[in-house]
């Protein structure tokens, strides 16, 4: 296996990771992975990659792993699954089963799987005010109770003080939901 290293610098990765270094390999035909290797990010691509695809991966793994990274902080020690039950006792609604932060949420804030008592939420909604997150939170909590949009859910909701002025918020953003 050839491999060759080559620091690059990939935009938007400066203030996330001191280095990125691109290995490329004779032996990787189509995969592309990137790993954290102290304060680099490693990327590794198929030795064939152009200069301006390698550039282009860079990118890519970058924002990736940028995301992994904030997801992980805003998890720390279970961060997000005691918000969820301080929320849930707080307002009288349902302690999911689980509770995550997602990077493919690109129509909607948050998703609540109404039989698995799961939810996910939009990891962009983690550059929002903290009041933001929580409605959403007690959004998708009340949906344990309630999986529709129906009177009764909005009730639920309505519990938290704070509804209408994140409603507001989110709808300001260009996505709300319900």
């Amino acid at each position: 296996m050839v491999m060759n290293r080559l620091p690059v610098d990939a935009p938007g990765s400066e203030d996330e990771f001191r280095r990125v270094e691109v290995r490329r390999s004779a032996r990787r035909k189509k995969t592309i992975s990137a790993e954290i290797v102290g304060d680099a990010l490693v990327v590794l691509i198929p030795e064939r990659l152009s200069r301006a695809e390698e550039q282009e991966w860079v990118s890519v793994m970058a924002q990736r792993m940028s995301e992994r990274r904030k997801r992980e902080r805003l998890n720390s020690e279970g961060a997000l699954e005691r918000k969820a039950t301080e929320l849930a006792r707080r307002y009288g609604l349902p302690v999911p089963r689980s509770i995550e932060w997602v990077p493919t949420q690109q129509s909607r804030w948050g998703l609540c799987d109404y039989d698995e008592k799961a939810i996910k939420l939009s990891i962009a909604l983690a550059d929002y005010p903290a009041w933001v997150r929580d409605y959403v939170i007690v959004h998708e909590l009340a949906h344990l109770s309630v999986p529709d949009h129906s009177a009764e859910f909005w009730q639920l909701v309505a519990r938290y003080p704070l509804t209408e002025r994140a409603r507001g918020f989110l709808i300001a953003k260009g996505m709300e939901e319900g």
